[in-house]
């Protein structure tokens, strides 16, 4: 029986400490609606968005009456039939061979020549001919994990090769940016997640360094009056001493310098 009896303070105590707690939330809340202090949760951003891969869009004129790779320079189908032309298009073959033709499109925008396979250039231009792919399957099935896991590892691997091409030659760097329309963003120092207190401190934090700039700003402004004030009743002091000496035939304390002195800082105010 007193066990239960213990149990039953122990319960009532914390139910009167979550009250309490409850109660303090909401005035800390109210406090903060006074000064205008929202936070609003960013939102994700989407793996197939530009602002996350930097993918700007590589433009290519790839039709469904373009030829296969490797028959551009045939001399046979030259001379061959409308048909036999037709059904080395892209338009009778699966949709690897358009990507195929895609890719190679894109490689042959950094290629140092022909055969070049495996320059920095050409394998950030593979990566991204893959990462333009990906971006369209996942925005027509975008419940697929796997894909979506497979982009985040690429677009990851390319922002390395970027990143030591950056040390490595900057100048290389912008130009391949340029050349694949990409936009380079570096990493983060702090990749932790935005919480809702820590993020309500700083921007407390944030308004009371204003608050307290703009008092300091308005007791500058009063004392640089103040100053103003005091060096126009200097000046007339000053004057007045001299004259007052001067007519008694007194030797003069204060000299003409002293007198354009005090009037040059009244003239900077």
């Amino acid at each position: 029986m007193n066990k239960l009896v213990n149990c039953c303070k122990y319960f009532s105590k914390i139910t009167i400490n979550t009250t309490k707690n409850q109660y303090f939330i909401r005035e800390y809340a109210s406090h903060l609606s006074d000064y205008n202090i929202k936070w609003v949760r960013p939102e994700p951003v989407c793996i197939t968005d530009p602002k996350k891969s930097g993918d700007l869009g590589i433009p290519h004129d790839i039709k469904a009456t373009n030829l296969l790779a490797g028959y551009e320079n045939s001399k046979e189908l030259q001379d061959a039939d409308e048909i036999v032309k037709k059904l080395v298009t892209l338009e009778f073959h699966p949709r690897k061979e358009t990507i195929h033709v895609r890719r190679e499109k894109i490689l042959e925008l950094v290629k140092r020549h022909k055969l070049d396979r495996g320059s920095p250039e050409t394998k950030i231009a593979a990566m991204t001919a893959e990462i333009l792919q990906l971006q369209e399957i996942i925005k027509k099935n975008p419940r697929d994990k796997k894909k979506k896991v497979f982009l985040k590892e690429i677009i990851e691997k390319r922002n390395k090769y970027l990143r030591i091409m950056r040390t490595w030659d900057y100048k290389r760097f912008e130009w391949i940016l340029e050349k694949l329309n990409l936009v380079y963003k570096k990493p983060p120092l702090d990749n932790t997640p935005p919480y809702r207190k820590d993020s309500l401190r700083k921007l407390t934090q944030k308004l009371c360094d204003k608050i307290k700039q703009e008092k300091l700003d308005a007791y500058k402004a009063e004392l640089q009056n103040q100053q103003k004030l005091f060096y126009t009743q200097k000046l007339e002091d000053f004057i007045f001493i001299r004259n007052e000496e001067l007519e008694l035939g007194i030797e003069s304390t204060i000299t003409e310098d002293d007198i354009e002195n005090v009037r040059k800082k009244l003239n900077e105010f």
